[in-house]
């Protein structure tokens, strides 16, 4: 067997194996409707001192659940009931809803990743013992995907990062700018909200394709 057949069965070997190696780029999606996270001071304020929220479904992070309890929430042109908590408390009091939510609101809350609500729109909340008014607190998520170190590596992206996803169903479409955030705590799930949910007929379960994204940051 001549040098030239032996180097065409090595690049075949190696090309094949790649393939077999590239991870698949299935992201599970989970449609996130309007929600809220609470303070332990403020959980306090709305349902009474020492309350503890009641568990009603775990959600597909670990330790993460919705609650039973729910709460209203009030913009200068209406108000939603039945807001879902999820839990458990946290440092600090955030609102998520869609851009359909907030027009109905009569607010104007920015597109931000959780947690970062410096600057964002105000909300009141009202629950069974009392009301907060929050001067900042309300935001649109924007869609993430949640992933560990390990699913981090296998494809090939970094906490922070930005990618595309694309779903390819009955009406395909394509998300840019979809950031990455990876803990040892977290499970591999997309969130997107409502609105993005409805624009591409995507109900929880759908899978989406990872790419990596050129555009500004």
């Amino acid at each position: 067997m001549n040098q030239k057949v032996i180097q065409s069965i090595v690049e075949e070997v190696v090309s094949q194996f790649s393939i077999q190696s590239t991870p698949e780029k299935g992201i599970p999606i989970a449609v996130s409707a309007r929600h809220c996270h609470l303070s332990r001071h403020d959980l306090e304020t709305l349902f009474g001192k020492g309350y503890e929220l009641a568990h009603k479904k775990a959600l597909s992070q670990p330790g993460q659940f919705a609650a039973q309890e729910t709460v209203s929430i009030v913009g200068p042109r209406g108000g939603i009931e039945n807001v879902r908590i999820l839990g458990p408390a946290r440092n600090l009091t955030q609102v998520e809803v869609s851009k359909t939510d907030s027009i109905k609101l009569g607010l104007h809350p920015p597109l931000r990743k959780s947690g970062d609500v410096k600057g964002s729109s105000p909300v009141t909340i009202i629950g069974p013992q009392g009301s907060i008014y929050l001067l900042e607190g309300l935001i649109i998520a924007q869609a993430h995907v949640h992933m560990s170190p390990a699913d981090a590596a296998r494809f090939q992206v970094s906490d922070g990062e930005y990618v595309r996803i694309a779903v390819e169903n009955e009406r395909s479409i394509l998300f840019e700018k979809v950031l990455i955030r990876v803990s040892p705590d977290y499970k591999l799930d997309m969130h997107i909200d409502t609105d993005e949910a409805n624009a591409g007929l995507i109900a929880t379960g759908t899978t989406g394709k990872l790419s990596k994204y050129a555009g500004p940051s």
